[in-house]
């Protein structure tokens, strides 16, 4: 049989007599293919970097290009270029609201307050409690007047022992403990305030009603003028409102005068109801 010669194994070429090529450094080929791909890749970069810089593109086209905000006029944005913000969301955001994390350049009329004598302010009614509609009665013709119950026709307002009762009109000093001089407010001329023959006047404190001596203070003042208001429970008759608290009502408890807040009842209408009558003292 004939014998296959086979072909010389690379692995040992000191016993078939084969040898490598050595006239050339392994991987010759792949350092040319890396080498030429570079230099494509420069030229590319070098090329699209003489498009961008030359001028007159657009403008050879009949149109007008426009650089994008932030970006430079001269070369425009270049190979790689960043988006700006839009400046329709500041324009938005700032129209009509001021300079933005700044006050609103819109401002809140102040409160007006009626002319006062001893103060510029007044409490305000609590946002709990109904106030109704409060338009203002005429003040009595008479500058001495007594004032009589509603709801006790035989009960006059009272001075005792300094505080101010709703008791039947009786000897003639107690007429005189119960007839006032009405004069204009003392905090707000245009409410009233009630002097006492002794030249005291009815002022509330701790919500009640009692006479006391001026002393002069504003706190003295508001607490001493009331502002009379037409009584839904009788025609001709009047309430009378406190200034520094407005929404609260003189009223009769116990047959004791006190400052309470208003409230819907025909008992409370009725017993802060009052009249101006013909003074009991002559």
């Amino acid at each position: 049989m004939p014998q296959n010669e086979s072909r010389p194994s690379p692995h040992r070429p000191w016993e078939d007599g084969w040898a490598p090529d050595t006239t050339r450094a392994p991987g010759t080929r792949r350092l040319w293919l890396a080498g030429a791909l570079a230099v494509a890749t420069v030229v590319a970069c070098v090329t699209a970097i003489a498009l961008s810089d030359r001028p007159g593109d657009e403008a050879s086209r009949g149109t007008t290009a426009t650089a994008p905000t932030g970006a430079d006029a001269r070369r425009g944005p270049g190979l790689i270029s960043f988006a700006t913000p839009s400046t329709t969301a500041t324009t938005a955001t700032t129209a009509g609201a001021g300079p933005v994390g700044g006050p609103s350049s819109t401002t809140s009329p102040s409160p007006t307050h009626s002319p006062a004598v001893r103060h510029s302010t007044t409490a305000t009614p609590s946002a709990s409690s109904p106030v109704r509609p409060t338009p203002t009665a005429p003040a009595p013709a008479s500058p001495r007047r007594s004032l009589r119950s509603v709801n006790y026709s035989d009960r006059y307002w009272h001075v005792s022992q300094g505080l101010v009762r709703l008791d039947p009109a009786s000897a003639s000093d107690a007429r005189a403990d119960s007839t006032f001089t009405v004069v204009p407010g003392l905090a707000d001329r245009a409410c009233l305030s009630l002097r006492t023959a002794d030249g005291r006047y009815l002022r509330h404190r701790d919500f009640v009603l009692r006479a006391e001596r001026d002393d002069g203070s504003s706190l003295f003042g508001r607490d001493a003028t009331f502002c009379a208001r037409p009584a839904p429970a009788a025609s001709g008759a009047v309430s009378l409102e406190s200034v520094n608290y407005p929404g609260r009502f003189l009223r009769h408890q116990d047959f004791r005068l006190r400052l309470d807040p208003y409230q819907d009842s025909d008992l409370y209408r009725a017993d802060s109801a009052f009249r101006f009558t013909a003074p009991l003292a002559g």
